[in-house]
């Protein structure tokens, strides 16, 4: 009886060590395919100037600002589906969602224009998802990423 449990521990190793392996790729997939898709999403209402954003971008330099924080949001949204940059788009996302937040909870409030709120639950969303990229992707981050390549070869 022992040794047949000995000889199954193996496999059970091994299947474990593929959930994991498959989690570490399905993951962070999925939280960049859902970020990039929140940012493009938005991409509309940004371009178009729609009454939201025009709420949210009136006193925030207007059309301008909108259309400026569309081109960052497109960018972070090709970056994500890009597998060798999606660390950077996860850290450009990041950085740019953060200004949404910090505006919301400073001046715009979580609720614009009678959206219960929708806009900043989003903002959070992907930011939580952008930072799942991050734990998982960091090592590819160029600063990151290039000094671990000069610490090999050294």
């Amino acid at each position: 009886m022992l040794q047949q449990q000995a000889s199954t521990e193996p496999a059970s190793v091994a299947r474990s060590a593929a959930g994991w392996y498959r989690a570490s790729v399905l993951v962070p997939w999925g939280a960049q395919v859902a970020v990039a898709a929140v940012l493009a999403q938005t991409l509309y209402f940004k371009f178009t100037y729609a009454p939201e954003t025009q709420v949210i971008f009136g006193d925030r330099g207007g059309r301008p600002a909108a259309t400026a924080v569309g081109v960052l949001e497109l960018v972070c949204a090709v970056l994500l589906l890009v597998p060798r940059a999606a660390a950077l788009g996860a850290a450009l996302a990041l950085f740019v969602i953060s200004g949404a937040i910090f505006t919301h909870l400073t001046s715009l409030g979580i609720e614009v224009a009678g959206d219960g709120g929708f806009l900043f639950g989003l903002a959070l969303a992907v930011a939580f998802g952008s930072l799942v990229v991050l734990v998982y992707r960091w090592r590819q981050l160029p600063l990151l990423g290039t000094r671990r390549g000069k610490e090999r070869a050294e």
